[in-house]
């Protein structure tokens, strides 16, 4: 009991960053939409390794356990998604910025230019990151994982089928994880190749949907005023442009509202 006792004190500082960290990075990818600029960050994820986890790897690596916080450096893990390979380098760049400040990095490994025999894609970051704790500062190891989603997706795979076979997956899977791997590849750079149209539709997407929202959200708020026949003329106005109209039109009719609104709530 006292060993578990010890090792939940230990992770609560690995906890704590990864919340942090994970703040930081969805906030970076917050920011850019908030200036309706392209995010190189599609999401984020962290985790903290399990007791069982961390004493396993040590086990294997013989570290000691008086050791382990110095020498295995993904404890506090962080996974940062994104849409297409080239993002990958535009969020390193950012993190990179950020060396010396908040974070410091300690190394980095580029397993995209060279992947791992297994086929494993990705990009690997080593900090330290300081924590503030009721005893003082910590400054702990963390890894930060950025790659693209179909990486992520065949990484989950292998991670799954390790953990499975205790790192001894039979070599007819191995060879199929290999080929997988490519494919996985071979469509991060087919979809590279059509990224200007994908970013164009998803911005396209993202500001209908918010001219969507101001309308409806303008609506219901002249009704709740008592301006009703308003609301139901733009509620109709509304029904037509859903159905047969263009962005522009959306865009037009939400200027409108949002005037009108003002307009009665200064009169009020």
């Amino acid at each position: 009991m006292h060993r578990i006792r010890h090792w939940k004190e230990i992770l609560i500082p690995y906890e704590q960053a990864v919340e942090e960290l994970k703040v930081k990075f969805k906030s970076i990818r917050n920011e850019f939409r908030d200036m309706n600029e392209y995010s190189p960050i599609e999401f984020v994820t962290g985790r903290v390794k399990k007791i069982s986890s961390i004493l396993e790897k040590a086990k294997r690596r013989n570290i000691p356990e008086d050791r382990i916080e110095d020498e295995i450096e993904d404890i506090a893990g962080i996974r940062i998604m994104c849409q297409f390979e080239d993002d990958i380098y535009k969020v390193v760049d950012l993190i990179r910025k950020r060396d010396g400040k908040d974070l410091k990095i300690v190394y980095e490994k580029d397993y995209i230019k060279n992947k791992k025999e297994s086929g494993y894609r990705s990009y690997h970051i080593i900090i330290r990151y300081p924590v503030q704790t009721a005893l003082g500062e910590k400054e702990i190891l963390a890894e930060l994982q950025i790659r693209t989603l179909a990486m992520n997706f065949w990484a989950t795979i292998e991670h799954s089928l390790n953990y499975k076979y205790k790192k001894n997956i039979p070599e007819n899977i191995r060879v199929r994880l290999r080929k997988s791997a490519e494919a996985a590849y071979s469509l991060d750079q087919e979809m590279c190749e059509i990224r200007d149209e994908i970013i164009n539709a998803q911005k396209m997407f993202e500001e209908k949907s918010n001219n969507v929202s101001d309308i409806v959200n303008n609506i219901q708020l002249l009704n709740l005023i008592g301006y009703e026949k308003e609301a139901k003329d733009f509620q109709d106005k509304f029904e037509q442009i859903w159905e047969n109209g263009s962005l522009a039109e959306l865009e037009k009719l939400s200027e409108t509202i949002r005037y009108v609104v003002r307009r009665y709530q200064t009169f009020d």
